[in-house]
């Protein structure tokens, strides 16, 4: 039914850790899915051997030696058998609450997208997934620390094959590719699905050594510049507030957007309507 894929970061340290929680709570989802680990950095390969998963070691880059979505995705569902694909970051702790409202995503909707908001929770050891209640244990875990972060923290997305082929050769992990991937999403006549009342999607907390800048080379460096110049016009940057869709406990529910949101973007864009006049008027005040 499910193939999900992903491009961890290097096995080292922390890093490694977190990523070896999350890989083996994919392969504890029933009914187990494909898993697919892409890329060539230290230890993925072995993580793959370890548990049972695809490797893929080649993918596109950039001149900066990140990984680009269109290559990963495509390559991903050309390795995949299944009709469903999900893309997951590679420390998000999955169980199976995932499982369940994918079942229900999947016999309600033809062609859909599923996303959902993250919980956050320090995790500094390996993961024990031998109680049979562990899964359980853990979402009531990160329930209690209690950081849900908000509709634009994107971490999973499951999608009908087909559905994001092509895409542009963005930087993965250096903003707004996410916000673009729901965007082409809808464009295409999906049904965009919002999990977030019943996924408990657990990220991992960790720091940004990864990148010699840290978190502002990752959200503001010249690759974050670059993925937002090719994602285009302003409408085109989605969030989880943008679904068509929301599953909750009790069922699902036709979702349409705030007035607000559509506002906040204009206001967000420095071209809008919104605020040609004001700059007009402003000019006028300084002549």
């Amino acid at each position: 039914m499910l193939t999900l894929f992903a491009i961890p970061k290097t096995f080292r340290g922390h890093i490694a850790t977190i990523q070896r929680n999350a890989i083996e709570s994919w392969t504890r989802l029933a009914p187990r899915p494909e898993i697919v680990l892409l890329g060539g950095d230290e230890g993925t390969a072995e993580a793959a051997k370890e548990f049972g998963a695809r490797h893929v070691s080649e993918v596109a880059r950039n001149k900066s030696g990140t990984p680009l979505v269109d290559d990963i995705f495509r390559k991903a569902e050309a390795c995949a058998s299944t009709p469903l694909l999900g893309y997951v970051n590679a420390d998000i702790v999955l169980t199976d609450d995932f499982s369940a409202a994918l079942r229900r995503a999947a016999a309600a909707h033809g062609k859909f997208m599923m996303v959902g908001r993250r919980w956050d929770l320090d995790c500094s050891e390996p993961l024990d997934f031998s109680p049979a209640n562990w899964a359980a244990n853990l979402r009531a875990r990160a329930v209690a620390a209690n950081v849900q972060r908000p509709a634009t923290f994107i971490d999973y997305f499951v999608f009908s094959r087909g559905l994001c082929d092509p895409l542009l050769p963005m930087a993965i992990g250096r903003t707004t590719w996410d916000n673009y991937l729901l965007w082409r999403a809808r464009s295409r006549g999906a049904d965009l699905l919002d999990a977030s009342q019943v996924v408990v999607a657990i990220h991992q907390n960790h720091d940004y050594s990864h990148h010699s800048e840290g978190t502002a080379g990752v959200w503001k460096g010249p690759e974050a510049k670059r993925n937002r110049a090719m994602a285009g016009p302003w409408w085109h940057l989605y969030t989880i507030e943008d679904a068509t869709h929301i599953l909750t406990p009790s069922g699902e529910r036709t979702s349409r957007r705030h007035a607000w949101l559509v506002v906040k973007r204009l206001w967000s864009h420095p071209l809008t309507l919104f605020q040609l006049p004001w700059l007009a008027v402003k000019r006028l005040v300084r002549a």
